[in-house]
């Protein structure tokens, strides 16, 4: 951890993203809550879950394109100062359709970003530290999730009262707040290695098309494992609540350590990876997906919280292992535009298996009934969405099994 901190321009980066994840979890939760001062509806909040998807969907073709014209570094530099922009924007109209809007327009420009970021580590690190810097990297997006929606409450209860244009924005300082994150953010980045802005587009044997992405063997492989890890995360994400608190009838507290003990999982998940660097990237993934989906599947039949703590290690450790390996299995075998394009479709992958996952599983757990289960007793609505999510992701284990096979020595 010492020596890939010793690159400056990599600890620059990792600075950068954990000021601005920080601000980005902050206003996240900022949203929900304005959106619910708003309309009043819970169904209104959930809409803010949506943007998770369709900016996915619809910015995909723009980050690719950008991909094919401009160098990473300008990009990141071009979608920070858009999203601190939009940011300062949102607190200025006290209306629905106006958050949304502006909402879904900051969730495009970060698809655009991330790739961009994520494809420039390798230039920054050497090979051996690159399991370690994805998880860095992950670590600084999401690890920050707590203490984002910590400060929130924090600088919302110092937010000024008053007229005119604090007026109805009791959130004013928390989006003040992220887009200076985002500026901070800037000038990291800006301080990072230059690239030939026009390299990638001379050299780059595709058109710059967002399908182009799918028809890189390699990317079609590790999208399989990238959706399942996402409907993992996503389920668990919809129904850990009702399944801590209805199924194994523990309290908030218990939740929070849940939470905790993902991140826990997490940190020990990215120290394996990094012992077990010299293993072939795919096998790594396809052995973190197998774990997790039988992670989920145990906490699914769990009949304490205790199990449910310790599945919730496990849970963190295969998740945080799953993607940093799949991260760097493109940033191995791909370079230039071909990997832009891959962590384009990674990332939407990865926001729109969440959100869609989410969703269908917040449905299905109202939707079904208990269902009584010789040996097993009754299993309730969300032990089976859970236990449903792990077979799936089970499954998946084997769909790349089948596909590593036919990647190997296959042109990218």
């Amino acid at each position: 951890m010492r020596s890939l901190f010793q690159e400056p321009e990599f600890r620059r980066l990792f600075a950068g993203q954990a000021v601005s994840g920080f601000g980005d979890w902050m206003v996240t939760v900022a949203l929900m809550a304005l959106v619910l001062q708003l309309s009043g509806s819970s169904t209104a909040v959930g809409g803010v879950l949506l943007l998770r998807l369709l900016p996915a969907i619809a910015a995909a073709p723009l980050a690719a394109r950008i991909a094919h014209r401009w160098d990473r570094r300008r990009t990141m530099l071009a979608a920070d100062l858009v999203r601190a922009g939009v940011v300062v924007l949102i607190p200025l109209v006290t209306t629905l359709w106006w958050v949304y809007v502006w909402a879904f327009v900051l969730e495009a420009a970060s698809i655009v970003f991330l790739p961009a970021r994520d494809s420039l580590i390798p230039d920054l690190v050497d090979d051996e530290h690159l399991p370690l810097a994805n998880g860095a990297i992950l670590g600084s997006s999401y690890g920050t999730i707590p203490f984002g929606a910590g400060a929130f409450a924090a600088v919302a209860a110092l937010s000024p009262r008053g007229h005119g244009f604090i007026e109805g924005h009791p959130f004013v300082l928390v989006f003040l707040v992220d887009a200076a994150t985002f500026l901070v953010s800037f000038v990291f980045v800006s301080r990072t290695g230059r690239h030939d802005p026009t390299s990638a587009a001379d050299e780059a044997p595709t058109q710059g098309r967002f399908v182009d992405a799918l028809r890189i063997p390699l990317v079609r492989s590790v999208m399989a494992p990238t959706a399942a890890i996402s409907l993992a995360l996503g389920s668990l994400f919809s129904v850990g609540v009702v399944y801590v608190r209805d199924v194994l009838q523990a309290g908030d507290t218990q939740f929070g350590v849940l939470i905790a003990l993902f991140g826990v999982g997490a940190a020990v998940g990215l120290g394996l990876l990094q012992a077990l660097r010299d293993v072939d990237d795919i096998t790594n993934v396809r052995v973190g997906v197998l774990v997790q989906g039988c992670t989920v599947g145990t906490m699914s039949l769990a009949k304490g919280i205790v199990t449910a703590f310790i599945g919730a290690v496990a849970f963190g450790a295969a998740t945080a292992f799953v993607l940093a390996a799949g991260m760097s299995a493109l940033q191995h075998a791909l370079a230039d535009e071909e990997r832009v394009l891959a962590f384009t479709a990674f990332h939407v992958v990865t926001r729109a298996g969440l959100a869609v996952s989410a969703i269908a599983a917040g449905i299905a757990a109202d939707l079904l009934s208990t269902v009584h289960v010789p040996v097993f007793g009754a299993i309730e609505p969300a032990r089976i969405v859970l236990l449903s999510a792990a077979v799936i992701v089970v499954a998946s284990s084997a769909m790349l099994r089948t596909r590593a096979t036919a990647v190997q020595g296959a042109p990218t």
